[in-house]
């Protein structure tokens, strides 16, 4: 079956949560917005395309930074309303410069940093 962004359920802005994962590790490097116009660019070009809600515009991962995404495989869950990304990721996927956006625990009711941010 030939697949349709039109088909997913996208919320009232038009968005859909996607969630980028490392290809090989498995690793969650984090959640970002996309729609369907930044879906079929991803999905045309190979380079994962999302939608920036504070800018209003696309935006194509490591279009400044280099810190690019290249997708492996997407896929859909079973509402149809969130995306995983299989992804190989140049440098950091966070804009703090760490591996991964999700680089705070909580531990024993304490925020606590895992992760540091990638020395240049």
């Amino acid at each position: 079956m030939p697949f349709d962004p039109a088909n997913l359920r996208y919320d009232a802005n038009g968005l859909i949560p996607a969630i980028a994962q490392d290809y090989q590790s498995g690793e969650v490097l984090m959640m970002a917005w996309m729609n369907a116009q930044s879906i079929a660019i991803t999905l045309e070009k190979g380079h994962v395309t999302y939608w920036s809600r504070s800018r209003n515009a696309l935006w194509a991962k490591g279009e400044s930074s280099g810190h690019l995404q290249t997708l492996r495989e997407m896929r859909i869950d079973c509402d149809r309303d969130c995306l995983l990304l299989l992804v190989d990721q140049v440098g950091p996927a966070c804009h703090t410069n760490r591996r991964s956006c999700f680089y705070t625990a909580i531990r024993a009711g304490e925020e606590v940093e895992i992760l540091k941010p990638i020395e240049d």
